[in-house]
């Protein structure tokens, strides 16, 4: 939202974004003075914060009736009749298809199918952040949607993280959760660094056993450092820029921002071979299958050469992910929806 909204804002609505107690920092000297934060109450936990937050938001929209709302995860679409009820059209992000993400158990992912059942039936417009998604959605539910993706921030050259040289290391940048081949990659690590310095950027956000091995990992081998989060984005765009390989194992979901994001800082990159790498991707990276033997081999047959995938995934990055584009997409999105001159927009985000 932090590029979104002010772009809707200069474009002539009055912007409200719902957030999380502690999370709308009234005292951000970045945030733009235009944009009206609300922070709700929900269950902060990993089955019902989703569901929770995203009811309280929808509530005071029922009660303050915007004249659209954009609305983000089709796990809300239990919360959609609520607005439909009150006349406020619905533009709705669908994201991925959580229900095939290994981190959720069997009655998460029925919560979540039965949400997207639920948002092909209320939205009155979808938004599909890459073209397989909205394949998938007009398979299975019958809707059409706006393609959307996301953007990559432009940077220039930065300085390398102290301790590692400039196209030296493999990194891996990723939430720790199964679906990202985070195991496999470990798995794998073992044997890049016996060649190459590993770093590890992320954490699962609830202490499981991914993070225990890499904590692990980082304490027994000298070559395999675990950086956890990092929220400093110029560091983390830095680690990206300098990385002789970046391994991207995003296997569900459709376009990852992370890896928007590394090809705008003209990262080379080892992606796991799927429908969403190749299509954000095409020819600018090189695709190895999901096996720690796979990943090793081509990571290490990556680094042992050099060519210019880096610079044509940051150029492709720049054509076809860039936010000016996206942010003047969904606008047009929204003032469609809304049917009427730009005037109100609430975002739960």
């Amino acid at each position: 939202m932090r590029k979104l909204a002010p772009r809707l804002a200069d474009a002539g609505w009055d912007v409200v974004v719902y957030g999380r107690p502690g999370q709308t920092k009234e005292a951000d000297p970045d945030r733009d003075p235009r944009i009206r934060t609300v922070a709700t109450r929900g269950v902060d936990s990993t089955s019902l914060s989703t569901l929770t937050f995203g009811l309280t938001a929808c509530l005071h929209a029922f009660f303050h009736r915007p004249d659209v709302a954009l609305v983000m995860n089709c796990a809300n679409g239990y919360w959609l009749p609520l607005l439909r009820l009150r006349g406020i059209p619905i533009v709705l992000n669908v994201d991925g298809i959580e229900w095939e993400r290994q981190k959720w158990g069997t009655w998460a992912k029925r919560v979540f199918r039965w949400g997207a059942v639920l948002t092909a039936r209320f939205a009155n417009a979808l938004v599909f952040d890459a073209h397989a998604i909205g394949d998938y959605w007009r398979r299975t539910f019958r809707r059409d949607g706006y393609f959307i993706p996301y953007g990559g921030q432009p940077v220039g050259e930065l300085p390398v993280e102290p301790g590692f040289t400039s196209g030296e290391y493999v990194l891996l940048v990723a939430r720790f959760v199964p679906e990202n081949t985070i195991n496999e990659f470990l798995d794998a690590a073992e044997t890049i660094a016996e060649h190459h310095p590993v770093v590890l950027v992320g954490t699962s956000g609830a202490g499981n056993e991914i993070d225990a091995r890499a904590e692990r990992l980082d304490a027994e081998n000298p070559n395999i450092h675990w950086m956890r989060h990092i929220s400093d984005d110029q560091r983390l765009f830095a680690l990206w820029q300098h990385a002789g390989v970046y391994f991207h194992g995003h296997s569900v979901g459709g376009t990852n921002p992370a890896l928007v994001q590394a090809m705008a800082c003209g990262a080379r990159i080892v992606a796991r071979d799927t429908v969403y790498n190749r299509e954000v991707l095409a020819d600018t990276a090189v695709y190895c299958a999901g096996t720690p033997e796979s990943i090793a081999e081509t990571v290490l047959g990556q680094m042992a050469t050099t060519d210019d995938r880096g610079e044509r995934a940051r150029d492709r990055g720049a054509r076809l992910y860039n936010w000016p584009d996206v942010c003047a997409d969904y606008e047009r999105a929204i003032a469609e929806t809304a049917e009427k001159r730009p005037r109100v927009a609430y975002v739960e985000a």
